[in-house]
């Protein structure tokens, strides 16, 4: 959620992630029960091919729940869900929603170790500071049982920017991202896929849809 700090001084870098994080924050803080109703209640396919992936019983950790749309089908479909999400205030719809707490938990608080079956973390890391990208894979990563399933998805783009709401993102090409994922574990394996499709915004969006196992 940050902008990519150059050359600057540690005291003038940690206000500078804090004031672009406020600015992507402030957004969902406003738009929260608007921003929680948007988009289809019909399961996207990527979230129902990770479903159907995961082991009997499975424990999935949920990054960036938003307004709990996917936790509440996975929930029904006898999943046993941690939600999480950064903001507050949409960590406060999702609980509307699916009926349990939500932790509201920053990418970089993530300290939990082998104890997911899965990791979904649906249009969320692309708010995570560029800089910060392979060490938050790496917690993930570090969070996953062996051969765990990661599935997440970013917005294509060619370096870090803002969009018309002014929030964050980081934008990665798809080599940047499989550089990060490369660099922050050893996964057994790993899928980048590009695809099109569109977000809050309504804009044409090309998404890149990743899938890695611990």
């Amino acid at each position: 959620m940050n902008t990519k700090a150059r050359a600057v001084s540690p005291g003038l870098l940690f206000w500078s992630k804090v004031i672009a994080d406020a600015q992507t924050l402030k957004f969902y803080a406003e738009t929260a029960p608007a921003y929680a109703q948007h988009g289809s209640d019909e399961p996207d396919q990527n979230l129902r091919d990770f479903i159907v992936a995961l082991p009997t019983g499975a424990k999935v950790l949920e990054l960036g729940t938003g307004g709990g749309r996917d936790a509440a089908f996975m929930l029904g479909q006898g999943i046993a869900i941690d939600a999480t999400d950064g903001s507050p205030e949409l960590a406060a719809e999702a609980e509307r929603r699916i009926g349990q707490p939500v932790s509201i938990m920053r990418f970089d608080q993530l300290a939990a170790t082998a104890c997911y079956d899965g990791v979904w973390a649906n249009a969320c890391l692309l708010h995570a500071p560029a800089d910060e990208l392979t060490e938050d894979l790496t917690r993930i990563h570090r969070a996953l049982k062996p051969g765990g399933l990661f599935v997440s998805s970013f917005k294509a783009g060619t370096g870090e920017g803002r969009d018309k709401f002014g929030r964050y993102y980081n934008y990665p090409d798809q080599a940047t991202l499989e550089s990060h994922f490369q660099a922050a574990a050893n996964w057994q394996s790993l899928s980048i896929s590009a695809r099109p499709g569109s977000g809050y915004d309504k804009l044409p969006t090309s998404w890149l849809w990743v899938s890695a196992r611990a």
